[in-house]
């Protein structure tokens, strides 16, 4: 096989889900790119041998994860204070209640989001969620409940907000 058009294939089919999970872990777009960089040019040196698509896909996700992490972690990144970036939310969504969805998800630690990200978006159960993260099935659970339970305080909220602004209590 084309090793040439076989890595085109596989940046065309994952490279969006590893730029939004890099995304949910640092809220960053040079970030984000950074780390889709880096995980193609991991496949390159490494080229794994898939067993399946399902394989392939919770490599390239596991990559995705420690890279974040490792990225995360750095010296460098401790030391920057990144400047304000107004296309943090650049990712496309098909209507505007996606999009305020994503900027609650994106507020939460990365290891909220992330497990929110493969469970609802990449519809991963939650075993295999935790096979991928390597962590327990049950901290998995844990996560995405204080996830959705974060979520729903910061709805709250808001809700409150607009009811103290437009004189309705």
């Amino acid at each position: 096989m084309d090793t040439g058009r076989n890595v085109e294939e596989l940046f065309g089919r994952y490279s969006d889900m590893v730029y939004r999970i890099a995304i949910s872990y640092g809220n960053n777009v040079q970030m984000a790119e950074d780390v889709v960089q880096e995980v193609f040019l991991r496949f390159l040196k490494k080229r794994p041998d898939f067993k399946s698509s399902e394989h392939e896909k919770a490599w390239f996700i596991r990559v995705t994860v420690n890279c974040c992490k490792s990225l995360l972690s750095s010296a460098w990144i401790k030391r920057v204070q990144p400047l304000e970036d107004t296309m943090q939310a650049e990712i496309l969504f098909k209507d505007s209640g996606s999009s305020s969805l994503y900027e609650l998800v994106s507020g939460l630690p990365a290891k909220y989001s992330t497990v929110l990200y493969l469970r609802y978006y990449e519809e991963y159960k939650v075993k295999e969620i935790a096979k991928i993260l390597h962590i327990t099935p049950n901290l998995v659970s844990a996560r995405i409940a204080r996830a959705k339970k974060m979520i729903k305080q910061e709805l709250l909220k808001e809700r409150k907000c607009f009811k103290d602004e437009t004189g309705i209590i």
